[in-house]
């Protein structure tokens, strides 16, 4: 643990061109003291590092003492600080292993390219996480993790809605193939008997590592199979089509900023009425879905078709009145 601490103090005052010694207690979590300490060690060492105190002091390598990285051009530098800890990463517990690997390369680099990284930094930042909800809490991630890297078989128990109101728990032993984190969420990939599975990490409610070791068959490619479990989503997810009203405000609105599918609705959609309304055919993934982004419109949008839609949407608009009503 030490040794990584002093190659790390050493990497950040080459690429920083020196810290004081809080700043470094700070990013590495020690005491000041135990800074002072590590100082000392790598100079007995033979590297030229010292302190200076006052208001302009800090810890500093003695200038021209450098390495080099060489074979990497300055794009490709470029394109490596673009990287950042996508709060993804840090629930899988490597994030400070990233942060270090990354100090570590930006003090190898020559001097002329160490201020890319800053450059990059304040020019580009990956937000990894979905818009539409918060993350979900997945407090057995690190344990699955360990698994998945240690080939080691799981016993996971995980609740899945299997009808209307009814939520039933499994347990099952796995053999955990690999994690993958897409749209902030992340899924183990797995197999039970002879069956690939892929369950929805934040819905394991418990994760136990077994003594069992586990064989991973030698064709097995964990990005090749995410691809390929996708599109088979994507062709088995049953289209939920919906005739609607349009009012002249909404679908100008709709033409300007949605997504392509809903533009070409609309450009397909009749001409308009007397009032402006345009009638046109919009696709949603799920009933449920439909009726929820509908009633968010208001009385900008009408449903005409399927009836069980127009219905529930009055059910839902009537079932409101009646709510705030009884409270004013």
């Amino acid at each position: 643990m030490r040794a990584d601490r002093l190659l790390s103090i050493l990497m950040i005052l080459q690429s920083r061109n020196g810290m004081t010694a809080p700043q470094l207690a700070e990013e590495l979590e020690v005491s000041v003291r135990t800074i002072y300490r590590d100082i000392e060690a790598l100079s007995t060492a033979g590297v030229p590092v010292y302190a200076e105190r006052g208001r302009a002091g800090g810890c500093k390598l003695v200038d021209g003492y450098d390495t080099s990285l060489t074979g990497l051009t300055r794009d490709e530098v470029k394109a490596l600080f673009v990287l950042s800890v996508p709060q993804s990463l840090d629930r899988l517990g490597v994030s400070r292993e990233l942060q270090s690997a990354l100090r570590k390369l930006a003090a190898a680099l020559p001097k002329s390219q160490r201020h890319g990284e800053e450059m990059v930094r304040q020019r580009v930042y990956l937000d990894w996480e979905d818009w539409t909800e918060e993350a979900r809490p997945v407090p057995h991630l690190q344990i699955i993790y360990r698994a998945v890297s240690e080939d080691r078989v799981l016993l996971i128990a995980y609740t899945q809605i299997i009808g209307p109101g009814t939520v039933e728990r499994f347990e099952r032993k796995v053999s955990p193939y690999g994690l993958v984190a897409k749209g902030g969420e992340w899924y183990l990939v797995c197999s039970c008997g002879s069956r690939m599975r892929v369950n929805r990490v934040s819905s394991i409610i418990q994760a136990e590592i077994t003594d069992q070791v586990f064989s991973r068959p030698h064709d097995f490619d964990l990005p090749t199979f995410w691809k390929d479990w996708c599109a088979e989503q994507r062709r088995n997810r049953t289209p939920y089509p919906v005739i609607v009203r349009l009012s002249p405000d909404l679908a100008t609105l709709m033409l300007l900023h949605a997504d392509r599918s809903i533009r070409e609705a609309i450009t397909r959609a009749s001409s308009p009425d007397a009032q402006g309304w345009v009638t046109a055919t919009l696709t949603f993934d799920t009933f449920e879905g439909a009726r929820r982004n509908i009633l968010a419109l208001g009385r900008a949008i009408e449903v005409l078709h399927p009836e069980p839609l127009r219905l529930s949407v009055i059910d839902y608009a009537r079932q409101i009145i009646d709510f705030y009503s009884s409270t004013a």
